[in-house]
C-alpha cells in the first residue's frame, strides 16, 4: 500500500468498467495522488459503440457481452458512468469530456476484428459465457466467425466511445 500524497498523477485506462467497485478503486487513486495533483480515467462505453455493416450476429455479441461483465461484476457501460463514480469517491473537481476509436482501414479492422473473435473464443470471457450458461460454443464460434466476417468487409467501420474524467484533487 502507497502512502497517502504520493503520486502527481494517478490514471486508470479501460480498468475501472472492469471492476466490482470502481468507486472505491477511484477512492484509492484520491488517496495517493498529491494536492494539486490529478487523478484521471478513461473508459470505453459498450452501450454507444456501433458499427456498419450492420451484422445481425455482432448485434448478438454485444448483449452477451454485458451480461457476462455485470456478471462479473463490472460495468460494460462504464464510461457514462465515469463521472457520477469520481464524485461517489469524493472527488470535487471533475471535468468530464469523451473521445472515439474508430476502425476503419484494413489494418484497423484486422486488428479489432482479430482481438475479438480470439476474445469471443480463447478468454475469460469465453469460459464466462458458457459456465455462465450465457452461449454455448457454437453460439461462440459464429460469434467470432461474425468478427472476422466484419473486419474482412472493405466498408466495415467501428466506433468505441470513450468516457473520460480529469480530476484535480484539492
Amino acid at each position: 500500500m502507497r502512502p497517502d500524497d504520493t503520486f502527481d498523477v494517478v490514471h486508470a485506462h479501460q480498468v475501472l468498467q472492469h471492476l466490482g467497485d470502481p468507486v472505491g478503486a477511484l477512492r484509492e487513486m484520491h488517496r495517493v495522488a498529491r494536492p494539486g495533483g490529478l487523478v484521471a480515467a478513461r473508459d470505453g462505453d459498450f452501450g454507444g459503440m456501433f458499427w456498419y455493416p450492420g451484422l445481425p450476429v455482432l448485434d448478438e455479441w454485444r448483449p452477451l457481452y454485458k451480461r457476462v461483465a455485470r456478471g462479473n461484476g463490472g460495468e460494460p457501460d462504464g464510461g457514462r458512468h465515469l463521472h457520477v463514480w469520481a464524485r461517489e469517491a469524493g472527488l470535487a473537481d471533475v471535468a468530464t469530456s469523451s473521445s472515439n476509436w474508430t476502425y476503419a482501414s484494413a489494418t484497423e479492422r484486422a486488428w479489432w476484428g482479430d482481438l475479438w473473435a480470439e476474445r469471443t473464443l480463447k478468454s475469460a470471457f469465453a469460459a464466462t459465457a458458457i459456465a455462465g450458461g450465457h452461449a454455448t460454443a457454437e453460439d461462440l464460434d459464429r460469434i467470432a466467425d461474425g468478427w472476422r466476417a466484419w473486419a474482412a468487409h472493405q466498408d466495415g467501420w467501428f466506433v468505441v466511445p470513450n468516457g473520460e474524467i480529469i480530476c484535480r484533487v484539492s
